[in-house]
C-alpha cells in the first residue's frame, strides 16, 4: 500500500496536470490554432469545389469558432448559477 506521502504526491501531480490542461483549453494559442486550421481546411475545400471567393468565405467558420469561444464563459456562468446554488460544480 502506498504511503500517505506517495498518495499526496500523486494527487498533487494529477492536480498540476489538470491545471495545465485547463490553461491550454482556454488559451489564445489553442483558439487561434484551431481557427487557423479551420480556415485552411475550409479554404482548401472551397477551392476544390470551385466556389467563388473561397478565401473570404473560409473566414466564416473560423471567425464563428473564435466568437463562440468568447461567449462560452458567459453561458457557463449562467448554467452554473442555474444548476448549482452554491456556484460550484
Amino acid at each position: 500500500m502506498n504511503s500517505i506521502e506517495e498518495r499526496l504526491q500523486s494527487i498533487e501531480d494529477r492536480n498540476a496536470r489538470v491545471e495545465t490542461d485547463k490553461a491550454w483549453e482556454v488559451s489564445w494559442t489553442r483558439r487561434l490554432s484551431i481557427a487557423i486550421a479551420t480556415y485552411i481546411i475550409a479554404s482548401i475545400w472551397l477551392v476544390i469545389i470551385e466556389d467563388t471567393d473561397p478565401f473570404l468565405k473560409a473566414l466564416v467558420p473560423s471567425v464563428g469558432y473564435v466568437l463562440s469561444t468568447l461567449s462560452l464563459p458567459l453561458i457557463k456562468r449562467s448554467w452554473v448559477r442555474k444548476n448549482f446554488s452554491d456556484g460550484t460544480i
